[in-house]
């Protein structure tokens, strides 16, 4: 392609088969590089359950928190290494070897023994994985990105690189698709045996021919006209944020467009998810495909927006996806909530329950890990709450009492679980179970699964609930099935202690005396309803991030292009996106009210849309080989 700079307005050519074979390849490989990356999300209870369970519970939170900070905390740390390779040496050899590392690490995964095989091993390895993912993504974007723009002729740089755009919104996609069908062909129990390795796997034979199509691609003509006239920089790190002329465009780059977008971006596709499973108790195959359904209907406005910021700009879409984010998420959540439980949202409009506790019991519950034990009679009855989507407020109560859950006309004493001592779990289970029941009678969408009792506990699980009106008599002259003391340790009904000298004991199975489960009843669940919300967030995600990569090549020169654009889309996407979910859901739980989270991405959003109004220059109009 000629490196001619094109007058603004002029007429754009049409896109030629080395421009399409470009766009293909880098949207190819940065797909499968997604792909890799959202299957640890997807998959983190099995893997959790695999790598991280057999340790005690301090062990098993750090290495829950290292693999969690290693997936989105790590990636601006690649953009800075992989930033300065691609600026040095270029662009495509830069992102060659970050697809490799991707595809390796993502396989190696796979096929990694668990801690049940190699100890403490397993959990350290899979960490060094992880770290290597985020290291690779890091570098990925930016180079996709400035390669394809560099490849772009003038006036249609926004249509070109929003391809890329749709990259991180169809590797979720295809990783969902991927999960759901595994799941279906193997059942659920094989899956989390193994199953779940399977989507891992599969990523070396995408790895395969993502590498073979970029060893075809050429070097971008932007990057090789600055060699060849010497115009390179020789420490792209230090130029691009060592001085303030290129340190204030990162800057205004992340505040004023990168962090309003990632906050939309993580809203639209991921926090959706996780209300829709943990928040409204769709189940997670229903959910995925939900989620699935909405970003294939929604992915062609990526290259819709792209396109059109070619024409009008970059800057009043991105800025007009903010805007209207801010004004519709509280609709639009309560939206999701009456078409995917609506159960759950008649409940939420009737019934709230009031915990009175000391002030000092209260804390802010920021859990990103989901491993966090609350220990204050306060924060385990708020995070109970929390946990079964029930709104709450707090009332003050005496210092030192145990904090109260009133809901409806019964009140609910709570417990320390410091003060409880090895009392605890049998106070906790207590404490569950009264609020459940309150829950139930109030007229959430409580189900209560059926109990299996060993013989020698009928008598006392009889006696501990008295609201089933249960005859032990009658229960003993029923059905029953034979274990042996192996089986009844194996299944959790008894200790091993309890078990000793067994050789044979009759278990019952009690209907509706288990544990009660929070759900979406699946005959209620309105799928057009949720489908079709989850779709007006994936427009808003495709508004902000559709025309972005075109932005952030066109703020900085060619000799830092790289490096300067990786780093604030890093922190902006890693930090404040890959957050969000955790501090969004932090902030539910303290004020006991389910939408109440919606205020991060609301505010961060309405933080960009000022700076960004302010002070953030347009720029479809740049020639960007010009720019040294």
């Amino acid at each position: 392609m000629a490196d001619v700079a094109v007058a603004p307005g002029a007429k754009a050519a049409p896109m030629t088969g080395e421009q399409k074979k470009v766009i293909f390849a880098s949207s190819l490989g940065t797909i499968f590089e997604w792909y890799d990356f959202y299957l640890y999300g997807s998959l983190a209870v099995y893997i959790g359950a695999t790598f991280f369970s057999q340790y005690p519970e301090t062990t098993r939170n750090i290495f829950a928190l290292l693999a969690f900070a290693a997936g989105f905390l790590v990636r601006p740390f690649g953009a800075l290494v992989f930033g300065r390779l691609g600026d040095l040496v270029g662009r495509k050899y830069t992102f060659l070897v970050t697809i490799v590392i991707m595809g390796l690490s993502t396989f190696l995964v796979g096929i990694l023994p668990g801690a049940a095989s190699i100890g403490i091993a397993a959990p350290i390895l899979l960490i060094v994985l992880r770290m290597l993912q985020g290291l690779a993504l890091g570098g990925e974007y930016g180079g996709a990105a400035t390669y394809v723009a560099e490849h772009a002729p003038q006036g249609r740089r926004g249509y070109f690189t929003s391809w890329i755009q749709t990259t991180a919104t169809l590797g979720l996609f295809l990783s969902l698709v991927v999960i759901v069908a595994v799941q279906m062909m193997l059942g659920k129990e094989a899956f989390a045996a193994w199953g779940w390795r399977i989507p891992f796997l599969l990523s070396f034979i995408l790895l395969g021919v993502s590498v073979w199509i970029r060893l075809k691609m050429n070097e971008s003509p932007a990057f090789k006209k600055m060699k060849e006239e010497g115009k390179g920089s020789k420490a792209p790190l230090t130029e691009a944020f060592g001085q303030w002329r290129n340190a204030k465009i990162a800057l205004l780059a992340l505040f004023g467009a990168v962090v309003g977008q990632a906050v939309v971006w993580y809203t639209g596709q991921f926090y959706a998810l996780f209300f829709l499973q943990n928040i409204l108790k769709v189940d997670g195959q229903s959910a995925n495909i939900m989620v699935a359904i909405s970003l294939l209907i929604g992915t062609g406005f990526f290259v819709l927006f792209g396109a059109l910021s070619d024409k009008i700009g970059r800057k009043p879409i991105i800025m007009a996806g903010l805007v209207l984010a801010m004004l519709t998420y509280f609709p639009l959540f309560k939206a999701l909530t009456w078409a995917g439980n609506p159960a759950l949202a008649e409940a939420q409009e009737t019934i709230r329950a009031t915990v009175t506790a000391a002030p000092d019991d209260c804390k802010f519950q920021f859990n990103p890990t989901g491993t966090a034990k609350f220990t204050t009679s306060c924060d385990i009855a708020t995070s109970f709450l929390t946990r079964n989507s029930v709104p709450y407020d707090v009332v003050a109560g005496p210092a030192g009492s145990a904090a109260t859950v009133k809901i409806g006309e019964k009140t609910v004493t709570g417990y320390d679980a410091i003060a409880a001592g090895d009392k605890a779990k049998a106070s906790g289970a207590a404490f569950e179970k009264q609020i459940n029941i309150a829950l139930h009678d109030a007229g959430y969408p409580l189900v209560r699964g059926a109990a299996k009792v060993p013989e020698s506990k009928l008598d006392g699980f009889v006696a501990a609930n008295p609201e089933l009106t249960l005859d032990a008599a009658a229960v003993r002259g029923g059905d029953k099935a034979s274990m042996t003391g192996e089986q009844l340790v194996a299944a959790k009904l008894l200790t091993a202690e309890e078990a000793a000298g067994v050789t044979e004991m009759p278990v019952y199975a009690i209907d509706k005396g288990g544990s009660f489960t929070m759900v979406a009843d699946p005959a209620r669940v309105n799928w057009l309803g949720v489908i079709a919300v989850l779709t007006v967030l994936v427009i808003y995600v495709t508004m902000v991030y559709g025309p972005i990569a075109a932005l952030l090549v066109e703020l900085f020169p060619t000799r830092i292009r790289y490096t300067g654009m990786s780093l604030p889309y890093h922190i902006g996407n890693g930090w404040f996106g890959g957050l969000l979910p955790a501090t969004a859901f932090a902030m539910s739980a303290a004020q006991g009210d389910i939408y109440y989270g919606l205020w991060y991405p609301i505010v961060f959003a309405g933080i960009t849309l000022v700076i960004g109004m302010l002070f953030l220059p347009e720029t479809k109009d740049r020639d960007i080989h010009t720019m040294d």
